[in-house]
């Protein structure tokens, strides 16, 4: 991988779609191993709900562990972000549909919304990856929005059941260092929604 990576501040935020954690924080852990610098943040149902992937202390434990320092998770914290230049690009992954339409409509009721508004406050890169059962139906306005939205980048997209599941997209998580690496370039990967075999 690029040296890009080497100490390159990554805001690395985090919101609730809990079953593809794992896969995010392995990411999280990949990208630490590049040598980036992560300001790991939560939205407040990530970091305090617990489910069968995970109790939230344990979540919260492991996004601490892999960052080596403490989550943000209140929008007081996450307000700091642009005003001081703490990142060089935001990445939120998962992005639930939730997020992304509030993202779209510029509201800031969470850490995470607080986090990606304080960033781009300086026109710096945003990349996400999306996480929804419904994102080809009534969270499809907000992805198109955010595709012609300067600054918004996605990590590519698959169709992960087409079958029973056809509005659902999921990130292909291992394709996000590639993606942010693209998005520091000011270029989208594609194609930026593809499907899996049946």
């Amino acid at each position: 991988m690029s040296d890009v990576f080497k100490r390159l501040r990554i805001g690395y935020a985090v919101t609730a779609s809990f079953c593809t954690f794992r896969r995010s924080f392995e990411q999280a852990e990949i990208l630490r191993e590049y040598g980036a610098e992560l300001i790991p943040i939560m939205s407040e149902h990530a970091a305090s709900v617990s489910t069968r992937f995970g109790t939230a202390e344990e979540n919260l434990a492991k996004l601490r562990s892999i960052a080596g320092r403490a989550v943000i998770t209140d929008i007081a914290e996450a307000e700091p972000i642009g005003p001081k230049g703490l990142t060089d690009i935001m990445v939120v992954a998962p992005c639930t549909s939730n997020t992304a339409a509030k993202l779209t409509a510029s509201i800031t009721d969470t850490a995470v919304t607080m986090a990606v508004k304080s960033h781009l406050r300086s026109g710096k890169p945003v990349v996400l990856a999306i996480a929804s059962n419904d994102s080809l139906m009534g969270s499809a306005r907000n992805l198109g929005e955010l595709f012609n939205r300067k600054n918004y980048f996605f990590v590519p997209m698959v169709q992960d059941d087409w079958v029973n599941k056809p509005a659902s997209l999921v990130a292909e998580f291992s394709m996000l260092p590639n993606a942010i690496e693209a998005a520091l370039n000011g270029i989208q990967l594609r194609p930026i929604i593809y499907h899996s075999s049946p």
